[in-house]
Parts: C-alpha cells; sequence; structure tokens
C-alpha cells in the first residue's frame, strides 16, 4: 500500500514539473538555458519552436544567435538573412548579421550592414561603437575617431568610446627602441649586449624593422645589423621575412635569415577572445655550425587583457667534420596586466640545445624561468625590463637581465 502511495506521488510531482514547463513561454525557456551557459538544450528550445511554427521569425532569430555564439556562422547568417527578407529594418539582427560576417572575414559586408543599421536608428550606441571600431579595424582611422566623438557628442560619458579614441589617439607609427642585456655564467664569465632598433608601421599592412647589436663576449667583441619586414594580406593573416648579418669573431652566429606565417582567429567564447597561430622558419650560420629551427607558436588572448603563448621549436644542427642532430625545446608565458600602465609576464622555458659555442658546450638540457614588467608612459614612452634564470646539465647555469627604453612617435 504503502509502495502504491509513494509511486502515486512521484507521477503527481512529475506531472506538475512537465505542466510547469509546458505553461513557460518559449522565449523565456531559450533565456534560462542561456542564462545556465546551456547552449544546445537552448538550440534545442528554438528548434522545436520552429517545428511547431516554421514562419516564426523571433525563433528564427534565436536560432541565428544562438548558432553564432556555438560558432556556426554560416549558419547564422542564413537565419538573420532570412528574418531581414520580412524585417529588413530589424536593428537586432541587422547587427547580429554584421557580427557574423566580420568572423566570417567579411569586413566590407559587415560594413554595409551596419550603414543601414544606421539608417533605420541613427542614435542607437550600440550600432555607432560597432560601426566605429569596424571602421578602425579596417584602417580607416578617421572615419573611426570621427564616429567615436559621435558618440561623445551624444553620450560624453560613454567610457567605450572614450577608451577607444584615447587608444587611437597613443596608437603611432615609429618606435626606437635602446636595450642593454647581461648573462652571467658559473662557468665562464659575464656576457654583454647593446640593441638599437628603429621599427614602422606604414600602413595597415607593411611594417620593417631595422636594427643593430653589439656584443661582448668570452673576450671578444661582435657586430651584427639586423632586417625584417612583414605584410599583412588581410587584418588576419600575415607574412614576415628578414636577416642578419655579422663580424660574429665566433661568438654569435655570421648570418641569419627567416620567415614567418601566420593567421588570426576570433572566437565568441568567454575564456578565449581571440588566437594567433604562427610557423616560423629560421637559418643561422656559425663559424663551425649551421642550425635550422623550425617553430610553431599559438598566442591567446584572454579576458581582461590577458595573453598566454605557446611554442615548440625543432633545432636541426650540422657540425663542421660531424654529423647532423635534431633537438626539441618548448616554451610557454603568461602576459597580465598589473596597474594602469604597468603589466607584467611570467615564462618558462625547457629542452635541448646543440649549438656548440662557447657558452653552449656540446649538447645540453636547461629550463628557464623569466619573469618581465614594461611600464608606458603617456602614450609615446615605455621602459621594459626582464630577469631570467636557466640551469642547465652538466651543473651549470646562466641568469640574464635585461632593460629597454622605447620611444614612439
Amino acid at each position: 500500500m504503502k509502495s502504491c502511495v509513494l509511486v502515486l506521488v512521484l507521477l503527481t510531482c512529475n506531472l506538475r514539473a512537465e505542466t510547469k514547463d509546458a505553461l513557460v513561454p518559449w522565449q523565456e525557456q531559450i533565456r534560462n538555458y542561456v542564462r545556465a551557459q546551456q547552449l544546445d538544450a537552448a538550440l534545442q528550445a528554438a528548434e522545436s519552436r520552429l517545428h511547431e511554427a516554421p514562419a516564426d521569425l523571433e525563433a528564427h532569430g534565436w536560432r541565428g544567435r544562438l548558432l553564432a555564439r556555438k560558432g556556426r556562422w554560416h549558419e547564422a547568417e542564413t537565419e538573420y538573412r532570412f528574418v531581414l527578407q520580412t524585417q529588413p529594418d530589424d536593428t537586432e539582427v541587422l547587427c547580429g548579421l554584421a557580427d557574423v560576417l566580420l568572423w566570417q572575414h567579411k569586413p566590407q559586408d559587415a560594413l554595409e550592414v551596419l550603414d543601414h543599421a544606421r539608417h533605420v536608428s541613427p542614435a542607437d550606441m550600440e550600432i555607432l561603437l560597432r560601426r566605429a571600431r569596424l571602421l578602425q579595424e579596417l584602417g580607416r582611422r578617421r572615419e573611426a575617431r570621427a564616429q567615436f566623438r559621435e558618440i561623445l557628442d551624444a553620450h560624453p560619458e560613454n567610457l567605450s568610446a572614450k577608451n577607444a579614441l584615447s587608444g587611437m589617439a597613443e596608437q603611432t607609427r615609429h618606435e626606437i627602441r635602446i636595450g642593454q642585456d647581461v648573462d652571467t655564467f658559473n662557468f665562464t664569465d659575464a656576457a654583454q649586449a647593446q640593441s638599437l632598433t628603429f621599427a614602422s608601421r606604414w600602413n595597415p599592412r607593411w611594417s620593417t624593422l631595422l636594427g643593430s647589436s653589439f656584443y661582448q663576449r668570452f673576450g671578444q667583441s661582435a657586430e651584427r645589423v639586423s632586417a625584417s619586414t612583414a605584410f599583412r594580406f588581410k587584418s588576419s593573416e600575415w607574412l614576415g621575412v628578414g636577416g642578419a648579418a655579422a663580424h660574429d669573431n665566433g661568438v654569435i652566429p655570421k648570418n641569419e635569415a627567416f620567415f614567418e606565417y601566420g593567421h588570426g582567429f576570433r572566437f565568441r567564447n568567454e575564456y578565449v577572445q581571440a588566437l594567433e597561430a604562427s610557423y616560423q622558419q629560421k637559418w643561422l650560420w656559425y663559424r663551425g655550425a649551421h642550425i635550422l629551427t623550425l617553430t610553431v607558436s599559438q598566442l591567446y588572448y584572454l579576458p581582461k587583457d590577458w595573453t598566454w603563448t605557446l611554442s615548440v621549436t625543432g633545432a636541426r644542427s650540422g657540425f663542421s667534420g660531424g654529423g647532423i642532430d635534431w633537438v626539441p625545446s618548448g616554451s610557454t608565458r603568461l602576459g597580465f596586466p598589473l596597474y594602469r600602465r604597468l603589466s607584467g609576464s611570467l615564462g618558462f622555458a625547457a629542452g635541448s640545445e646543440d649549438f656548440a659555442q662557447v657558452d653552449q658546450v656540446g649538447r645540453f638540457a636547461a629550463r628557464t624561468f623569466s619573469g618581465g614588467l614594461r611600464y608606458r608612459f603617456a602614450g609615446s614612452q615605455d621602459i621594459s625590463g626582464y630577469i631570467a634564470s636557466q640551469d642547465r646539465s652538466q651543473s651549470r647555469t646562466q641568469n640574464s637581465f635585461g632593460l629597454s627604453y622605447g620611444f614612439h612617435f
């Protein structure tokens, strides 16, 4: 008897729960799922509604938003365009369409959509901010500034526009940097190096870097000059090439050459906002050795201006009168803001090297711990410093320190 009563109670509770869910509007169900980060359940609820009412434009709009959040941008674009066929002036859908077009690397199409949205609702701050940021990304800085100023004229307290306009004012085309580095060892004398570089960003596509360095290492002096250039095919894809030549005196490479290809990706994700992945191939020619390094790197852009870098390198070493050898290494670096214009970084690297130079006697394995700070004065100057400690096999150690000053104009 008690078992029968318990079964009846459970059935009654289940019936009440199902009835309660049925009474909740489908829009509210989706919102609840989204608040709980249950995107699959939310998408299923939207698709269930469309099964019942295939012409429900609001359900199509919800499906488009959810597909966009899941990274299914082409399908989201299809949903948004379906809604706009009937409601061409729906600004919320227009903004959603502009977003997925931008994420599919169609910035000009996204701008046309936002231009239409601005025509429909010329005072909508969300539309104006999206349009200003897109103009900035397209390199149309004068129009972007004008759009941000228009926002501030209407809403002087708008922090997004203030910060963006301030950041644009601080952007410069050229940088001169002077640096000093010191290495100390427990098995030989200290080494020093001084550097001077001139970096320029001529337009949104082309940039160059020229540099010279002066070394005092192990009783010898050496000088090195380098040059490189990078070209961006679009905002998210680039190719870089460069090289260096030196009066080496046996303590640095005589010649160097490299190329790098990279691609960026945007994410609609609360944990990772963007990723830059790159591949670099570099050649170094020493007096007694030639080195080829292959490096794959990933730079993750995290919330609140944090960054995380992962790199893996394979080095192919060849020696005069000797054989060929491959050795691996890897590194990671975490960058983070500290206070206003002050930022910091922590790094770790591990692996093997086989360069057989004065401070690299034969093959050795090493672990390196590092940290750095950077402080920016106003918009035109900054100072950076780092410290690194390396433990090598054969009970050898190296400690490195560096400081550099940059002037931007």
